[in-house]
């Protein structure tokens, strides 16, 4: 079929619908809900046989869902309504939630139910749900209502709330007056639940030392406690440590809640944001001491079967300079260890989406922070590339983008959970890239349809990267069944036995393609391209990541997402 998709952003749920429609034969276009003449003139230029919604946050004119099947996905049980639905989930502690799609009608979320798939709500941030168990209930409950929509013979449930099976209600917006921590009374679980509710936005609007700021993200701490509930006693690779009545809290980022007529603001790691106030201890701990406790740690790392496991959580998946220091001196480690296999990457959500924007944009300059970064980057993936007495493995369970999914295809082989997105080019950043993807790439996937990837700037589900090469398996389930997974083939790997004559192999082929273009060459020539790009005249990357980080409303959908996308071949 012609679908549209018209989506206030393309954000990780539209690309994964997008991947989705491809993969099962439709053909799909996306316009983002801009205002309701250009989604008009979106609808009469495609013609789709059906529209979806994956992400809205405003109406669809009446005029193109009264003459069109419009199908909206909202992130609730039937029954739920409201713009808050995730927040109140996570809020009241819900254990079972669910994602409805249902047709658009005059009354938002009210209209005729198409399909239903309810998710065990895991005890995490709002946005690493949504990427997980949101979206693949999601996903589940729209390929049925296509299937359903293409067999016309279902017709979708009319919602009633008689109905023993409709267990949502109608919710208001989850304003600051729920979301707000009385530090004095709110146990370490309630703080936890309101923390997480607002992740990524909007936060939890809270004081400290004298000025408002957002909170964002919330992990609980195992030892530490404080005398002042509320009070910061502790610091630890950018996130500060909260005392609450009944233990502690961490809290990776903070945002300054914006004064009038002043400048923009967004997220950064806390105690960056705090730098003039702190006067709290740094309390480090290492990768191997933070795998055994339940504590807050960006990275760790583990031994199990003759497998090392290096797993690492930033943030969005954005990796500052200190992130890629501190994860380079974890993996050195790591290649010491008496193991044969290494794993890298998280047990959920993103691996990884590259150079960090945000501590760019706050860098007193930009483009020598960018520079610093992307060298960064560079040197752990180049430790990947040379490391020849082990087999590496990266284990994505979530989306990878940019230079974040050229650190995972570093490795020897790359494994991926059925549901990721992976985005594979630099140039909607108006970068070159860098990260040896010229060397990398091309291996993997044959040096056109590199270019046709990196060009495109076009999602890719799993499965058209396991055809393509640029993945080497993929496994369905849930973010933790797909690590029993790994697991179990990991072990698998280092037991085999045919590892050692795989050893001597991957020496052999790093020796002779040093020998015919040595890395050094690679890596100089992607950051001369780099170094146009952060500090040339007239290039587009600074105004690019300033738009992004700001969060600016673009004027326009895109061209590479309005032009209709075929099944993949």
């Amino acid at each position: 079929m012609r679908i549209l998709l018209i989506a206030s952003a393309f954000n990780s749920l539209t690309q994964r619908v997008h991947t989705e429609l491809r993969e099962r034969g439709h053909t799909v276009a996306v316009e983002l809900a801009l205002g309701d003449e250009p989604v008009r003139a979106a609808v009469n230029r495609t013609d789709p046989e059906l529209v979806i919604c994956p992400m809205l946050t405003r109406a669809i004119p009446e005029d193109v869902w009264s003459t069109r099947t419009v199908l909206i996905v909202h992130p609730g049980p039937k029954g739920d309504r409201g713009p808050s639905s995730l927040d109140w989930a996570i809020h009241e502690d819900a254990e079972r939630w669910g994602v409805t799609v249902l047709q658009a009608v005059q009354e938002m979320d009210a209209g005729p139910i198409w399909a239903s798939v309810d998710f065990t709500v895991e005890r995490c941030g709002k946005s690493e749900l949504y990427r997980s168990e949101v979206a693949d209930a999601a996903v589940d409950a729209v390929l049925s209502a296509v299937q359903r929509y293409e067999g016309r013979l279902f017709t979708p449930e009319p919602l009633d709330y008689a109905a023993p099976d409709v267990r949502g209600s109608l919710r208001p917006y989850h304003t600051q007056e729920f979301r707000r921590i009385d530090w004095a009374e709110d146990d370490t679980a309630t703080v936890l639940r309101k923390l997480r509710s607002a992740d990524s936005q909007p936060g939890v609007l809270d004081e400290l030392y004298g000025r408002e700021y957002f909170l964002h993200g919330g992990h609980p701490e195992d030892r530490l406690r404080g005398a002042t509930p509320g009070a910061v006693i502790a610091t630890r690779d950018g996130a500060i440590c909260r005392a609450t009545v009944d233990g502690a809290v961490w809290i990776p980022q903070l945002r300054p809640r914006r004064t009038p007529g002043g400048p923009a603001t967004f997220k950064l790691p806390a105690a960056t944001v705090l730098r003039e106030h702190l006067t709290v201890r740094e309390v480090p701990l290492s990768p191997a001491r933070a795998a055994g406790s339940p504590t807050w740690s960006e990275i760790r790392y583990r031994e199990s079967d003759g497998v090392g496991y290096l797993e690492f959580a930033f943030p969005s998946g954005a990796m500052s300079t200190d992130q890629c220091r501190r994860l380079l001196a974890a993996y050195q480690e790591a290649v010491d260890r008496p193991t044969s296999v290494l794993v890298l990457g998280p047990p959920r959500d993103f691996f990884s989406n590259g150079i960090h924007l945000n501590v760019i944009e706050a860098a007193p300059f930009p483009a020598l922070e960018s520079w610093d970064n992307i060298n960064a980057m560079d040197d752990l993936v180049e430790a990947i590339l040379t490391t020849t007495d082990k087999l590496t493995v990266s284990a994505l369970a979530g989306n990878a983008a940019a230079g974040g999914l050229m650190l995972a295809i570093a490795a020897d082989e790359v494994w991926c959970r059925d549901s990721a997105v992976l985005n594979p080019h630099y140039r909607l950043m108006g970068l070159h890239g860098s990260e040896y993807w010229t060397y990398t790439l091309p291996r993997r996937v044959g040096a056109e349809q590199a270019e046709r990837l990196t060009s495109a700037a076009l999602p890719v589900g799993t499965a058209e990267a396991q055809r393509l090469g640029l993945v080497d398996r993929t496994q369905g389930g849930s973010a933790a069944e797909f690590r029993r997974w790994v697991s179990r083939e990991a072990a698998r790997l280092a037991g085999s036995a045919e590892l050692t004559g795989r050893l001597v192999e991957k020496k052999r082929r790093r020796a002779e393609d040093e020998e015919t273009r040595p890395l050094a060459e690679y890596r100089a020539e992607e950051l001369r391209q780099m170094h146009r790009n952060f500090y040339g005249a007239g290039e587009p990357y600074h105004e690019l990541r300033r738009a992004f980080v700001h969060k600016v409303c673009p004027v326009r959908t895109p061209e590479h997402l309005t032009v209709p996308a075929g099944p993949y071949a």
